[in-house]
């Protein structure tokens, strides 16, 4: 599949988020419907971000944005800036802290 990113790999120079940066984000989330609850740097180094309650690949659910929008709205967001590849960030709602932890896509056989 490979990544969407224009010549931009983790770890960032700076430690935290380039402005460039694009994200695969759930629209409950850039429209202020509902906080990120859920975030994954893939391992393509791909940046995905949900709400954790409605399906995000149902047709017209998400869109590609770029980082600092999603940031403006949410400023913890940037603490996830030095997340490896294969992980993703958790919190229950937007004041508790994230959790992170080793993630992968789910095989075929377990979906």
């Amino acid at each position: 599949m490979g990544s969407m990113q224009p010549d931009m790999t983790w770890p960032f120079p700076a430690g935290g988020f380039p402005s460039e940066l694009l994200a695969i984000v759930q629209r409950t989330v850039t429209e202020g419907e509902f906080p990120a609850l859920m975030v994954i740097h893939d391992e393509e180094d791909d940046w995905l971000l949900c709400d954790n309650i409605h399906d995000p690949n149902v047709d017209g659910a998400s869109i590609v944005t770029h980082m600092d929008h999603v940031l403006a709205q949410d400023s913890s967001i940037a603490d996830l800036a030095g997340m490896p590849p294969g992980h993703i960030a958790e919190r229950s709602n937007s004041q508790t802290p994230w959790e992170i932890r080793p993630w992968t896509y789910p095989s075929d056989e377990e979906a």
